[in-house]
């Protein structure tokens, strides 16, 4: 399992310039917020995630591809209701 503090590098590296606060809960489980700092502005809000599958930098890539995916969705369905 990577360290907290490289899970949050490699997720605000990879969706710069936005910020990212990640939490493990009593169940040892993670939690990512994906967030705007200047704006406060939540993009990404994932609870539950199994802390011990992030064992590889392979794994974390495949989490951030996830998150990405989700967040395109979010940016979707946000730029639809607004037409």
């Amino acid at each position: 399992m990577f360290s907290l503090s490289y899970i949050r590098r490699t997720l605000e590296k990879s969706f710069a310039p936005l910020a990212c606060e990640c939490t493990v809960g009593a169940d040892a489980r993670l939690t990512v917020r994906i967030f705007d700092r200047d704006t406060g502005r939540v993009d990404l809000v994932v609870t539950g995630i199994t802390i011990e599958k992030l064992r590889s930098a392979e794994a974390v890539a495949k989490m951030v591809d996830e998150l990405r995916y989700e967040i395109d969705g979010n940016t979707l369905r946000a730029a639809q209701v607004a037409e």
